[in-house]
């Protein structure tokens, strides 16, 4: 069946802030769905009320709304906009539950606009526990022995019926909320009390626990005749017991036998039948017996989720753009493979390589928390390794992480301890991929960590040849090790740090010497076909391992480095300006070259660079594609901090980075010779000192006067930062700082208590720069930038103060030497003006600034770091009506055991746009009226 030509417009609902749960996973397959149905000619409408996403830019759809997903607003687009349909599935749970609250309130139906891309019933019957389960058994599914609950009493009856150990999960929830394993009666009632407050309908699936079982998911697409195909298997690593998206992850399937496949895949397509007839994607989990095999459904998702995003980018078939197709009427076998651009879309991909998805996580945000991993989510980000096999996807997915690691283990950061390794074995935790090779390293048996972690043997055996390899390797120094080793070691992942680690000698010298022997990174193309067809898309992966498909054309070439993974103090906002960088640099005529490795973004889609390296942003793999393509330079300074820690070794390196120098980058970075600058140039800031031990800051407080703010050099979300208020406080932050950061300074400020803290964003070609904005924080200084609700523009500062940020900001700008972008942070006391730091990169607001007054301060930025244009060159025409309030979003859901104050330090996961008409507004009386209530030390 041809496209449904009734559907002239659909409204898409976006996902909102980014919480533990729900990421921008979502940005990417909303915008591709958006791009997918302008391509033919459809008017989209787009709903979120995220300013840090590509997905509410102008250039994803015709009619952007930055607005909370609220049923009024709906009713707002509805009363402007003639919507045909809206397809709710590309916005996660938000988006799922905010539809069907317009369903249930009669509002599709009102304005005559059809749900397409799923079923209502679908959702819930898959979401609501209870009906899923019936449906299964209806189905002849097998599924857990279990029965729904609606009381604390009807929950304990079923509990004895069922028997101990048992599973708990609440109904409607996101990432696990509320959910958890219980083993004890004693356990039960505080488990039971959650989960029934966790779910919006209150109430929980009580069932028996299947922890220690195989997981593995299954991702399909089905279009309108019922044809159905399978994009992908997905198996977890972990066993059941830890959350999905907190499990590492293998595409396609390891250790699943053909026969149990062949029965999953059939089960998987009775399943999405079974729960309704709509075109579009859907997600399968399922758990097996390792003792016999049997295979039981967990859950069903009728909807693109974080699982699709991966399998997307495992495999290369757009999952979301096929599906925004499929719901407009299209069938599979009527659309072409987007890599290929030869064969149909009703072709199941072939992987001839193997990914490995692992989570991020940031427990060190949060004092006290419970950093055991169980059913519900606690993950802020991920990060996938593609590679020929599995150990060289694990080492490269472990150099992605940004934890400070060089791939798994040899890297001298061993745990050592058997109690503790033992303890981390039984009670998954952020670390056990590490702890599992470092048991190996300590002389523990496979077997032993095969009993403890439950995680399937073959998996350990990988590891266990690693840590082969590794013993091997260490009884040579560089200059007696057999080149075949070497190439056995690279084959194998390990990174040219690990190697010099291992040889006690230098990475460079490792590199050198493998160059010498011809073991030379070569680029393989994702083909989504295991490369029986031809592919047109340039999106490649390295290894070491046969012939190099990633040709080289003789155009001018700039590199923009990604942000890696997500995390607190480094989120969607980078990529947001990673792929405006790209766009922008593109229209200058350049060949654009994407370098990332996080599998939610819309940086990583195939076909928003002229060609992606989905790679470690990491120094070897980056050196190794500069060689090979040769780049008139890299743009650093749109991927945050991931980005900026390798603008050094590029100059080391003689590598041209575009824009501002790396000597200016550095300077802004370390504080003491900036707050040397701003001395200089007369312009006032907090008096500061610069310490290497306790001792020293014991000296150094008498003169400063407390309070201190404490912090270490080049940190990224305000990590480790601290404000103390007497000598024993101070002693203790400083002692713990040199422990984790050896060999940093640390900078101590006096904290300007009371202050108002304010920020301004500007452009500048070095001669002339132009403010973007300036925005005004509503709490006191003390609390992280990214945690404070801001308004722009500033909503009680005199005259007179902005005057000065303005004068001080251009200032700085140019004495930086700044070509692009840089965000400057300002804290007022009594009328003076402060400068507490300058970041010369893309920040966090930009995109806000850029959302609120309407103008592309990133495509702007580029062409200035490229030379291409001057700030002379552009007319600005920003929008300004109101007042745009920055929102914070924290998830402290998934942290019940955590205090909710704030302070220097970053905790919020996403944030929000709202936009009021003047300060009577009663959402800022209310905010405002709050502003000092978390403030803590």
């Amino acid at each position: 069946m041809p496209k449904d030509t009734s559907i002239k417009s659909v409204l898409i609902i976006g996902s909102g802030p980014i919480i533990i749960g729900q990421a921008c996973e979502f940005d990417y397959s909303g915008s591709q769905a958006a791009r997918s149905l302008r391509e033919e000619g459809i008017e989209v409408t787009l709903i979120n009320s995220n300013p840090a996403t590509i997905m509410t830019d102008s250039i994803t759809a015709d009619n952007v709304y930055l607005k909370p997903l609220e049923k009024k607003y709906i009713v707002d687009i509805l009363e402007k906009h003639q919507i045909d349909a809206v397809l709710p599935t590309m916005g996660g749970q938000t988006a799922l539950n905010l539809a069907i609250e317009c369903e249930n309130a009669g509002i599709w139906k009102k304005y005559g606009v059809r749900i397409i891309g799923v079923d209502i019933k679908a959702i819930e019957t898959t979401e609501d526990r209870e009906q899923f389960r019936l449906k299964m058994i209806e189905l002849g599914v097998n599924v857990c022995k279990g029965e729904t609950a609606t009381s604390f009493l009807e929950g304990k009856e079923i509990a004895q019926e069922i028997g101990f150990p048992l599973v708990i999960r609440p109904s409607f929830t996101l990432g696990g909320t509320g959910g958890g394993f219980v083993n004890t009666p004693e356990e039960f009632d505080a488990a039971l009390t959650r989960g029934l407050h966790a779910s919006p309908t209150h109430e929980v699936l009580v069932e028996q626990s299947i922890m220690g079982w195989k997981e593995y998911e299954l991702e399909l697409l089905r279009d309108n005749v019922g044809n159905v195909i399978i994009i992908c298997s997905i198996e977890n690593f972990d066993p059941m017991g830890v959350h999905t998206g907190d499990s590492i992850t293998v595409a396609p399937a390891m250790t699943l036998p053909d026969t149990v496949y062949q029965q999953m895949r059939d089960l998987a397509i009775k399943m999405m039948n079974g729960i309704g007839q709509f075109a579009g994607g859907c997600n399968v989990q399922f758990s097996v017996s390792p003792e016999d095999d049997t295979i039981i459904a967990i859950e069903i998702n009728p909807r693109v989720s974080r699982s699709s995003a991966l399998a997307s980018k495992a495999t290369g078939y757009p999952i979301a753009k096929v599906a925004a197709k499929l719901a407009i009427g299209y069938n599979l076998d009527e659309l072409k493979n987007s890599i290929t651009k030869t064969t149909s879309a009703y072709f199941e991909p072939a992987l001839d390589y193997v990914i490995v998805k692992i989570p991020r996580w940031n427990f060190d945000k949060f004092k006290g928390v419970n950093r055991t991993l169980g059913l519900q989510m606690k993950s802020v980000g991920e990060v996938m390794g593609i590679g020929r096999t599995f150990q060289e996807a694990l080492q490269k997915a472990c150099q992605s992480l940004e934890i400070k690691r060089n791939g798994i283990g040899a890297d001298g950061k061993e745990m050592t301890d058997y109690d503790q390794l033992i303890y981390n074995l039984k009670n998954p935790s952020w670390n056990r991929l590490f702890c599992i090779k470092d048991a190996m390293h300590a002389g523990i048996p496979t077997s032993t960590i095969q009993k403890l972690t439950k995680i399937d043997p073959w998996f350990l055996e990988q590891i266990e040849e690693l840590e082969m390899i590794e013993r091997e390797v260490g009884k040579y120094n560089l200059k007696t090790l057999p080149a075949e080793l070497l190439r056995e070691a690279k084959v194998k992942g390990f990174s040219d740090r690990q190697l010099a680690h291992i040889l006690r000698c230098l990475e460079s010298e490792v590199h050198t010497q493998r160059t010498e022997l011809g073991i030379l990174r070569s680029f393989k193309m994702v083909d989504t076909c295991a490369a029986e067809f031809e592919a047109k898309t340039p999106y490649y992966y390295s290894t070491f391992d046969g012939e190099n498909e990633s040709i080289v054309s003789d155009k001018k070439k700039i590199v923009v480095l990604g942000s890696g993974p997500n995390r607190i103090g480094q989120g969607i906002e980078f990529d947001y300006s990673c792929v405006h960088g790209v766009l922008a640099a593109k229209e200058c005529g350049y060949e654009t070259i994407m370098i990332n490795c996080n599998p939610e973004t819309v940086s990583t889609d195939f076909d928003i660079a002229d060609k992606l390296y989905f790679e470690p942003v990491f120094w070897e793999h980056i050196y190794d594609i500069i060689l090979h393509e040769k780049p008139e330079g890299v743009i650093v300074q749109l991927g945050g901090q991931t980005a900026l820690k390798l603008a050094e070794k590029l100059d080391r390196y003689g590598i041209k980075i575009i824009g501002t120098s790396y000597k200016a980058l550095d300077l802004a970075e370390d504080r003491g010779s900036f707050s040397s600058l701003l001395r200089d140039l007369d312009i006032p800031y907090p008096p500061f000192g610069v310490i290497e031990s306790a001792e020293e800051a014991l000296v150094l407080c008498k003169q400063l006067k407390f309070p201190l703010l404490v912090r270490p050099s080049y940190v990224l979300g305000g990590q480790n930062m601290k404000i103390v208020i007497n000598e024993k406080e101070l002693e203790a932050h400083v002692i713990d700082l040199l422990k984790d950061h050896p060999g940093n300074k640390v900078l101590l400020d006096h904290f300007l208590d009371n202050a108002i803290e304010a920020e301004a964003d500007a452009i500048s070609d070095g001669e002339d720069v132009h403010i973007c904005g300036i925005m005004e924080h509503i709490e006191p200084a003390g609390i992280h930038s990214g945690d404070s609700y801001a308004v722009l523009p500033p909503f009680d500062l005199s005259e007179n103060v902005i005057q000065k940020i303005e004068e001080y900001t251009k200032k700085i700008a140019l004495a930086l030497n700044t070509v692009g972008i840089i965000n400057i942070q300002f804290a007022v006391k009594d009328e003076v003006v402060y400068i507490i730091e300058a970041n010369p990169r893309a920040s966090r607001t930009i995109p806000f600034i850029a959302k609120a007054y309407r103008e592309p301060y990133i495509n702007y930025a580029t062409k200035l770091m490229l030379g291409e244009k001057k700030i002379k060159d552009f007319t600005f025409n920003p929008y300004k009506h109101g007042y745009a309030i920055k929102v914070p979003v924290f998830s402290h859901s998934k942290f019940p055991e955590v205090n909710k104050e704030l302070g220097p330090e970053m905790k919020s996961t996403g944030e929000a746009i709202y936009f009021i008409d003047d300060l009577q507004d009663d959402y800022f009386v209310k905010v405002y009226s709050e502003r000092n209530l978390y403030l803590s030390m």
